[in-house]
């Protein structure tokens, strides 16, 4: 009877060992993501479904690291029960992430559309809260923005301090009005980038895991088959 190729059995330990430092990577930043608080959050624009993207990522994270866990001991102790329970747990994550990746490329597009409803919603800015004014003005002293959708008109004859596009700035930036120079662009174009980044990066790791997830199934499977001639 034919043995188990040691390269073959080292080979996939590794590869899973490294699957398993990445679950723990992509899961500890998720978690990050999901329990930190800023701005945006603090103005409830998380209905653009950035949000529930963290969630699943870290449900993945979390399936990776048990995936590779299996993995590692299927390879180790040669099971074939652990590797097949690898392989088909491998396939099931592989088929979501793509599916993810594909809903991400399909509805980037409509991001814009989405966060212009949102903040259509908040406005006028004179019904808002204070709090969600002062996390407004946050967020336009550092993004050099002003207002939500329609730039300084958002806030009426009460433009504030923060939407004061300073000398230092690029001249291209700034508007002249009512004798002050402020911010011409709107904080909807910044969350719209923002959210569109984002996107584009949880569509990458989609896509690139996939890459990697594929020698997995091949090494897992090649191993089953040994195990089962030994």
């Amino acid at each position: 009877m034919a043995g188990v190729n040691k390269c073959l059995k080292y080979s996939m330990f590794a590869f899973n060992f490294l699957f398993w430092l990445c679950g723990c990577v992509i899961l500890g930043v998720s978690i990050y993501l999901r329990v930190s608080k800023d701005a945006r959050q603090n103005l409830n624009l998380d209905g653009t479904g950035l949000l529930s993207a963290i969630d699943l990522m870290i449900a993945v994270g979390s399936i990776i690291m048990v995936l590779g866990f299996f993995g590692c001991c299927g390879a180790i102790k040669e099971s074939r029960c652990l590797l097949l329970l690898f392989f088909i747990g491998l396939f099931l994550i592989l088929a979501l992430q793509i599916t993810a990746g594909i809903l991400g490329v399909v509805y980037k597009p409509k991001i814009e559309a989405q966060v212009n409803t949102t903040l259509h919603e908040r406005l006028p800015l004179s019904s808002q809260t204070e709090e969600f004014r002062q996390n407004l003005e946050t967020i336009q002293k550092e993004s050099k923005c002003c207002g939500l959708v329609n730039g300084y008109l958002d806030w009426g004859n009460s433009i504030p301090v923060s939407c004061t596009c300073s000398g230092a700035n690029d001249i291209s930036e700034c508007i002249l009005v009512q004798g002050r120079s402020v911010y011409k662009q709107p904080c909807s174009e910044v969350f719209t980038d923002y959210f569109k980044n984002h996107l584009v990066i949880i569509i990458g790791i989609a896509f690139g895991l996939a890459a990697v997830e594929l020698f997995g199934l091949g090494f897992s499977m090649t191993l089953y088959c040994q195990i089962g001639k030994k």
